[in-house]
């Protein structure tokens, strides 16, 4: 049902020509039908934020959504004021087919950077979304296949709280995945009474938690958006640490499908580092061994290279995360390779055939820990991004 799973939202996914890809679906609507229209939001830190993302971060600012429209098929980005024109142009036409303002419609695209998008097929297509909407569990489903790109299945999560209430949602992403923000766009709604400030914080830490702690291939994309919409429709005052905890699995789950789903992956890579002085220190060693490339490429080849797993844990400063190199252990999928900075049991023993592999570093300096999701690199992810078009 993705983000018709709540009460109170409806949605559709329609095909408005976009897409280079003909026929595919490449325009979505969410609608909050209230009774509250409560909003929050978290966007990349790309100095070259997308138009839409400029637009978005306005409508926001006041806490209040009341529709989202997506597009795939072309990123608007670096389009100048053109570019930020289409997107306001897309949100009036929005409000007007709902009878609201286009300060409340948000609007999130994703495709090739660089191109303006055919405004005609977007006007064309926000109207055929609009005929669309519904509430019905195949309205979501339509909603969460026309926002993907290279993704090869839609991602999305249904949670009901103990006191009646729910939380759905859907992410894109699969290519341009990296912390702060790992590229997507995510909608996630809720029908819960709460109010700005409580999703802002839900959100935040959230998305901290899981969309900031993936990395697919270190690109940082210009179109990030997380939207975190409330309706207030189940009547229902959640209790402030079960509702945090319900938004926090949503953003762990969709994030966690983003990795399943990594451009051309054959293996998803957790690692988890323990015995680190903070949690900070953790998570920079955690993405230093994330972002190897020459790992990821080992495991590609289901080969546990721990050598490259030091040699990326060793470029952490001592400032960000103090350890002792000779005190270090690394074990892969359960077996110590890695004892006190030198080599442990043969890495022969090491079962790679599980899609999953699990490393496990040790810095023996501390009690705090943190993970890190990450893919292999392989040739089709090469293949891929050769031939990428919207």
């Amino acid at each position: 049902m993705s983000v018709t799973f709540a009460q109170g939202f409806s949605a559709a996914g329609v095909a408005a020509g976009i897409s280079a890809v003909e026929g595919k679906k490449d325009m979505a609507l969410v609608v909050n039908n209230g009774p509250l229209d409560a909003a929050a939001a978290v966007f990349t830190t790309n100095r070259f934020c997308a138009a839409p993302v400029q637009w978005s971060r306005k409508v926001v600012a006041d806490g209040h959504v009341k529709a989202v429209i997506l597009n795939s098929g072309g990123a608007n980005a670096c389009t100048g004021k053109p570019g930020y024109e289409q997107s306001q142009a897309t949100a009036e036409k929005v409000a007007e087919l709902l009878g609201a303002s286009a300060n409340d419609v948000a609007v999130c695209s994703t495709g090739l950077i660089g191109e303006l998008l055919p405004l005609d097929h977007v006007l064309s297509g926000t109207e055929a979304a609009f005929a669309a909407l519904s509430d019905s569990v195949e309205a979501g489903e339509n909603a969460s296949y026309a926002i993907m790109t290279t993704d090869t299945k839609p991602k999305t999560v249904e949670l009901e709280g103990s006191t009646g209430f729910r939380v759905g949602g859907m992410v894109k992403g699969s290519g341009m995945i990296a912390p702060q923000l790992a590229t997507m766009l995510c909608v996630i709604t809720t029908d819960a009474v709460v109010n700005a400030g409580q999703l802002q914080a839900a959100l935040n830490a959230g998305v901290e938690m899981s969309f900031n702690r993936i990395d697919v291939d270190g690109c940082m994309s210009t179109n990030d958006t997380v939207l975190l919409l409330a309706s207030g429709a189940s009547g229902v005052e959640p209790d402030p640490d079960e509702f945090n905890d319900l938004v926090a699995k949503a953003t762990a789950s969709l994030a966690r499908q983003i990795v399943g789903d990594g451009e051309g992956a054959s293996h998803d890579i957790r690692v988890k580092v323990t015995g680190a002085t903070t949690e900070d220190a953790a998570l920079a060693c955690g993405r230093a061994v994330a972002a190897s490339n020459l790992l990821k490429c080992a495991i590609a080849g289901n080969d546990p290279n721990w050598g490259r797993i030091l040699s990326s844990l060793g470029t952490v400063s001592p400032e960000d995360a103090p350890f002792d190199a000779e005190k270090v252990t690394v074990d892969v999928n359960g077996v110590r390779i890695c004892e006190n900075g030198g080599a442990g049991r043969d890495r022969s023993e090491v079962d790679m055939t599980p899609r999953e592999v699990h490393i496990d570093i040790d810095l023996n300096e501390g009690d705090a820990e943190a993970s890190v999701w990450t893919d292999d690199l392989t040739h089709e992810y090469v293949h891929i991004n050769a031939d990428y078009e919207s």
